[in-house]
């Protein structure tokens, strides 16, 4: 009888549990949540271009491209020197540092390149609307890599492997311009998604979250940072910043966002290994992080239990890598052009 009881009444707490995890799902979604799908076709649809498909020969082009320094005018600077795959798709310093050792004039963070391809803008300012657009800037950049964009293509071409690698992945015809370097980057960081437990647990595993990231889940909710952190990529999009108060750092650079003030919210993936954190990367701890974003954005005052809660949840979004070997490089011929740090 007593063990009858029991029983009962841990099914009762297991039929509760999974109820209140269907509920949260709920409001996840409601709240404009979106998980990465698990279905591999279905993720191909979101992040797949039918006029440029991604193909495994234009992927590993993409990250020999992505991995190559003869990209930057030194020669010694890559799309992975800033956008480190292996230190969360970042630097992990402050500001981003290019030519000559330069900082970013403005002060700027280098974002994450893991989960780009969910981004509806690129940059802090949001001046580029897709990946391969992007993926230009911070080549000719002079503060970046530095490289005009006809020593980028002259680089390239003069690298035999280099041709024949194009014209395996796109075609005997294939013109091998800036623009094609740049989609071929692009194509590559598409592939950079990295799924956690939380979208596991919105599309169904009702266990890939402990009671502790659920309970964060909902106080990150509740507190209202879905406002601005939603979507596919929880960020990614233009938004209105210090629009309750003033962010305490401010004068650290002086970016001001776009023409309207706004800036690019930073996805909250694998937020935990891209600190420090805000577009001047002034602040190095997560809970002060999410102190400062409930003050200046949301005007209220988050707790220390509160911004732990919201941190424990936030961990949860770590995701799952997708695995990368080190390319080796093709050789250089006698026609490529020097490096230069003038």
């Amino acid at each position: 009888m007593y063990k009858s009881k029991i029983i009962s009444l841990a099914l009762v707490l297991a039929c509760s549990s999974a109820m209140a995890s269907t509920d949260l799902v709920k409001k996840a979604k409601s709240n404009g949540l979106v998980a990465i799908p698990a279905d591999k076709d279905a993720l191909m649809k979101l992040i797949d271009d039918p006029k440029d498909p991604i193909t495994d020969a234009k992927v590993e082009l993409g990250k020999k491209l992505f991995f190559d320094p003869r990209l930057s005018r030194s020669g010694l600077i890559s799309c992975n020197t800033c956008h480190n795959l292996a230190m969360g798709g970042d630097d992990g310093v402050p500001a981003a540092i290019g030519h000559k050792w330069t900082a970013n004039p403005h002060h700027l963070n280098s974002p994450t390149v893991y989960n780009s391809v969910f981004f509806t803008a690129q940059f802090w300012d949001g001046r580029s609307p897709h990946l391969a657009d992007q993926a230009k800037g911070p080549m000719e950049a002079a503060p970046e890599m530095a490289a005009p964009a006809n020593l980028v293509k002259e680089r390239i071409v003069s690298i035999p492997a280099y041709v024949k690698e194009f014209k395996s992945a796109y075609g005997d015809d294939v013109n091998i311009s800036f623009e094609k370097i740049a989609d071929t980057i692009a194509t590559f960081e598409k592939t950079l998604v990295t799924p956690s437990r939380f979208d596991d647990f919105l599309n169904g595993d009702k266990k890939a979250l402990n009671d502790a990231e659920k309970k964060g889940l909902n106080t990150f909710i509740d507190k209202g940072c879905t406002s601005c952190h939603t979507g596919i990529a929880l960020g990614g999009t233009m938004q209105p910043f210090e629009v309750t108060g003033k962010y305490k750092f401010a004068k650290v650079g002086d970016f001001k966002g776009d023409k309207n003030g706004m800036v690019k919210t930073p996805t909250l993936r694998n937020i935990t290994e891209t600190a420090p954190y805000f577009h001047n990367g002034a602040i190095w701890t997560l809970s002060e992080a999410i102190k400062e974003m409930g003050s200046i954005q949301l005007g209220i005052k988050i707790t220390d239990t509160e911004a732990a809660e919201i941190e424990t949840f936030l961990r949860a979004l770590k995701g799952r890598k997708p695995a990368i070997s080190y390319p080796q490089l093709p050789e250089e011929s006698t026609t490529t052009p020097k490096p230069t740090f003038d």
